[in-house]
């Protein structure tokens, strides 16, 4: 089944070294979810070490959001209009520079700016996916990018268990960071010597007055999904925040509109087939979080309520996380073939619907910790199917030259509904009266991971 129509010319890089590539490439995918999930279980460990409050510490989170938001979509365009090499590695450079200021600082808002250049890593994905669809043979393709969307969510999974492996008792969260500097960097010589540079002859003007529009309205949204908690979610700073971002992006839309050469085209965004897939990918970005905050949490809970085991973090990694991280991997390593086979509609269904069983299993049996594995499995499976799958019906409706813009909102669409996930988990995991968290908070969150997986098989079966 061919998805996308391939125009290229046969060229070395083509023929020659697609699997390097799309090693290298996914080694790259890899880097944007585990900077961006590996910090979550050490965020205690920071507030301790710096004396720092939880407010402060949640901005560890919110200012590498906000900087993806801000950076991703502009990013994309120019990786879309420029040489594809040169952009990848100026990305890796701000990341690596975050990362080892990360690893050396003992100061909170010098930890904050690097964790903002870490941001910038949210665009390495949709750069990469550019690339392959520039560089692999047309009978690769589909493969070829399941298998680095699927990466997305096997490096989620990655993340946490590394972390479970490094922060023994009373570790620096030093080490976390130190990970990700001695990766970033390792993929940064691999890009240099396997992804070939190809110049770029397009002088489309880049529409910077669009880009800064975009991420104002996006961060402003952002803020008022990760701060609204600890703000209130009526408070006066939330309201702004929600009204300014808005309002910012209304602003946009009208003016994309009228541009002659607008940063995004909004008849993109029209399009059925892209609107529907966004759509998922928000559900698809909520389930995730429901899995991966819900059964750690869960697991790490002490077992004096009825519920819980009292994991340590690496007792939850190596035990809960780790089979979760194989499983997907391994439907990552087959989710291209089942999309070349069957197509990538029916792939994410029977992905959502293990996630539907998933979360089920976790609703009422999970008083065993098998019964946590394998509802891991399921849901692991279903997050690394639909990522895979899910870009394929986007790619099938963008031209090459819309391949990076497209993909970078696709991940910024991600980034929403997973920040709208750890929300919600935040206030239903808010401690009661004992200290703990209230089993009816778990429940709720993997009935909320069901329902979203639920949605993503209405939604898609409905395409057309």
């Amino acid at each position: 089944m061919t998805v996308m129509a391939d125009t290229r010319p046969p060229t070395a890089a083509t023929v020659g070294r697609p699997g390097l590539l799309v090693a290298t490439l996914s080694l790259v995918v890899l880097t944007v979810s585990v900077l961006q999930t590996s910090v979550v279980p050490v965020l205690d460990v920071i507030g301790r070490q710096l004396g720092a409050s939880s407010d402060a510490v949640s901005w560890v989170v919110t200012a590498n959001l906000l900087a993806a938001a801000a950076t991703t979509p502009l990013i994309g365009r120019l990786a879309d209009l420029r040489n594809k090499k040169w952009v990848l590695l100026a990305v890796l450079a701000l990341v690596l520079a975050g990362s080892l200021l990360a690893s050396i600082t003992t100061s909170v808002p010098l930890l904050l700016l690097a964790r903002s250049l870490q941001g910038s890593a949210f665009a390495l994905y949709p750069v990469a996916v550019s690339i392959l669809r520039d560089e692999v043979p047309a009978d690769r393709l589909v493969r070829s990018i399941a298998v680095l969307s699927a990466m997305l969510g096997v490096g989620g999974s990655v993340g946490l268990v590394v972390t479970g492996l490094l922060m023994t008792q009373g570790a620096s969260y030093h080490r976390v960071f130190w990970l990700c500097t001695i990766f970033t960097a390792v993929v940064t010589l691999a890009v240099s010597a396997v992804v070939p540079s190809r110049p770029r002859h397009e002088r489309t003007a880049v529409d910077w007055l669009g880009g800064i529009s975009l991420a104002a309205g996006l961060s402003a949204l952002l803020l008022t999904i990760t701060q609204g908690h600890d703000w209130g979610w009526l408070s006066p700073a939330t309201i702004t925040a929600a009204t300014v971002g808005a309002a910012v992006l209304s602003g946009w839309w009208s003016r994309s509109d009228r541009t002659a050469h607008p940063l995004v085209s909004t008849a993109m965004l029209r399009r059925g087939p892209i609107l529907i897939a966004n759509a998922a990918t928000v559900l698809v970005g909520m389930g995730l979080y429901f899995s991966f905050l819900g059964r750690t949490g869960f697991v790490e809970a002490p077992p004096v309520d009825g519920y819980g085991f009292g994991a340590s973090v690496l007792d939850a990694s190596l035990e809960f996380l780790l089979p979760g991280a194989v499983a997907a991997a391994v439907t990552a390593l087959i989710s291209g073939r089942c999309i070349e086979r069957f197509g990538a509609r029916a792939v994410i269904i029977v992905g959502a619907a293990a996630g539907v069983a998933g979360f089920t299993l976790l609703i009422g049996w999970h008083t065993q910790p098998w019964q946590v594995i394998l509802a891991g499995l399921l849901t692991s499976a279903y997050t690394s199917l639909a990522y895979g799958a899910l870009p394929i019906l986007i790619l099938r409706d963008v031209s090459e030259d819309d391949t990076g813009i497209a993909t970078s909102l696709n991940a910024i669409v991600r980034m929403v509904g997973s920040s709208l996930a750890a929300a919600m988990v935040g206030v239903l995991l808010t401690p009661a009266a004992d200290g703990h968290a209230p089993e009816s908070g778990f429940i709720v969150i993997f009935a909320l991971g069901a329902v979203t997986a639920l949605g993503v098989i209405l939604l898609i079966a409905r395409k057309r």
